[in-house]
C-alpha cells in the first residue's frame, strides 16, 4: 500500500482531471484481455482508492460497460482510459496509474491475470504474479483498507 497523500492526475489533453486522497491499494499491472483491448497496450497499471475520497475536479469522463459488472471511464476528447468501477466493489475505484501527474509515486507491486499475458511479454521485474486476481487473503486485506479509509 502506498502512503496516505493526495494524488492528482488526468487525461492526456487535460480536459478531465481528478484528485484522490488517502491510501492507494492494489498497485498492479493487469494483463486481462479487456484491459489490453481497451488500452491498446500489453497491460495496464492500476491502483485502487476509496470512491468516497476520489473526485473529478475538471470535466467528466465518458463511461461504458466493459463487462457485466464493470464500468470504465475515459476522456471523450482524447480517449485516455482513467477509471474502472466494479459493481462488486461499490466503495472502491481503480485508477490508471500512468494518468497520475507523478506515476513514479505508485510503482506496481504485482501482476494480475497473467493467464491472459501475451506470450511476447517477458516479466523480469521479480514482482509476484497471479493467474487471475489476487488470493482471498490479499483481497480481505484490501477490503480492510477500503473500510478504514472511508471513515
Amino acid at each position: 500500500m502506498a502512503s496516505d497523500r493526495q494524488l492528482k492526475g488526468g487525461c492526456f489533453c487535460d480536459e478531465v482531471r481528478y484528485e484522490a486522497e488517502g491510501e492507494a491499494a492494489r498497485l498492479t499491472n493487469c494483463h486481462c484481455t479487456i484491459c489490453r483491448r481497451v488500452s491498446g497496450a500489453p497491460f495496464v497499471a492500476w491502483f485502487t482508492v476509496s470512491r468516497a475520497r476520489f473526485r473529478f475536479v475538471r470535466g467528466e469522463p465518458t463511461c461504458f460497460r466493459s463487462s457485466p459488472t464493470g464500468t470504465r471511464g475515459f476522456c471523450g476528447r482524447c480517449g485516455s482510459q482513467l477509471t474502472f468501477a466494479s459493481d462488486d466493489a461499490p466503495h472502491e475505484i481503480d485508477v490508471t496509474t500512468c494518468t497520475l501527474d507523478e506515476p513514479e509515486a505508485l510503482p506496481s507491486q504485482d501482476h494480475t491475470y497473467v493467464r491472459s499475458k501475451l506470450d511476447w511479454v517477458t516479466l523480469a521485474d521479480g514482482l509476484p504474479r497471479h493467474w487471475r486476481a489476487r488470493d482471498d487473503a490479499a483481497q480481505a486485506s484490501v477490503q480492510r483498507v477500503s473500510e478504514t479509509t472511508e471513515r
